[in-house]
């Protein structure tokens, strides 16, 4: 079995939440918030050199009724153009209701409201990201 580190990111319009795994593909974490104004190639880059990143799960935002919109167009361009610049595989995956866990994680740890916006973001990069790899286990499992 080989051992391999994600990145998960849940893009948004003025910040991207970041998130990572363990090298199992058990357990994300969030790491960083990033803003989406800036240079976040060169931003992400060097976590994926750090972290050694071998693919990216991304958020991908879908409506309840599993249709895709302009958002989620947007989404998937920003996100491939980072997987470009990265060198690194790019898997979407289903972001429906990331945020509102995120923030209900948030709360269950008391985090303070005006904390709760600093953090929300990554937050939610790690519930899609936990999404993805606990999925990922169960295909295995079957």
């Amino acid at each position: 079995m080989k051992l391999e580190r994600l990145l998960g990111l849940d893009i948004g319009g003025k910040r991207i939440g970041v998130a990572i795994s363990d090298e199992m593909g058990s357990i994300a974490s969030p790491l960083v918030t990033v803003n989406a104004q800036g240079d976040v190639a060169a931003e992400l880059r060097k976590l994926a050199e750090q972290y050694g990143i071998e693919r990216i799960v991304v958020g991908l935002p879908v409506g309840l009724s599993g249709r895709e919109g302009p958002q989620a167009q947007e989404v998937r361009r920003v996100a491939d153009a980072l997987g470009a610049a990265l060198g690194r595989e790019v898997i979407y995956y289903d972001e429906r209701l990331s945020s509102a866990i995120a923030e209900q994680s948030l709360i269950q740890q008391k985090t303070r409201r005006e904390k709760r916006k600093e953090h929300i973001d990554a937050m939610a990069a790690a519930v899609i990201l936990q999404g993805y790899l606990d999925a990922q286990r169960w295909k295995i499992g079957k």
